[in-house]
């Protein structure tokens, strides 16, 4: 087996190229998420609006965007997403470690009650549940705000 290099690094504007399409392909390939931006739309929005208003991090595996997560300056995960090939090598878990250290007294998500892969991800990372919702959310489905630090009772 080759040993791979693995890098958490801040995003550059040509990645948003990458991170869209790793939603992209998340969106097609999970059958309850509806799509309500087309492959385009979401290239665009990632290149114009996420990267400037986001703290972008990527996890790069020799050279290539295997991952990646947007964080707003109020300490919310705005999205953590990981190419189908890469899953399960521990990227996701690399990229919230980072968002941790960035935000130590308190991190937020949400995650949609459908994703139960997720779900029980989070609360292997010791988020906590702290409100579900109907679907107050663009694509109007169920889901649940997560929340890990100090500020919420929970050891870092």
């Amino acid at each position: 087996m080759m040993s791979r290099t693995t890098v958490i690094r801040d995003a550059e504007k040509t990645d948003m190229s990458a991170c869209s399409a790793i939603l992209n392909g998340w969106i097609d390939e999970t059958g309850w998420m509806a799509r309500v931006h087309d492959h385009e739309d979401v290239e665009r929005y990632y290149s114009d609006v996420v990267f400037h208003e986001r703290q972008v991090k990527v996890a790069d595996v020799d050279g290539k965007v295997c991952a990646f997560m947007a964080l707003s300056d109020d300490a919310y995960v705005t999205a953590l997403y990981v190419r189908p090939d890469y899953r399960r090598e521990r990227l996701g878990k690399s990229l919230i470690d980072h968002a941790k250290t960035l935000f130590p007294d308190q991190l937020n998500l949400w995650t949609f009650d459908e994703n139960k892969g997720a779900q029980r991800f989070y609360r292997r990372e010791n988020f906590i549940e702290v409100k579900r919702t109907d679907g107050d959310n663009e694509e109007n489905l169920p889901d649940t705000l997560f929340q890990w630090g100090s500020l919420v009772g929970i050891p870092s």
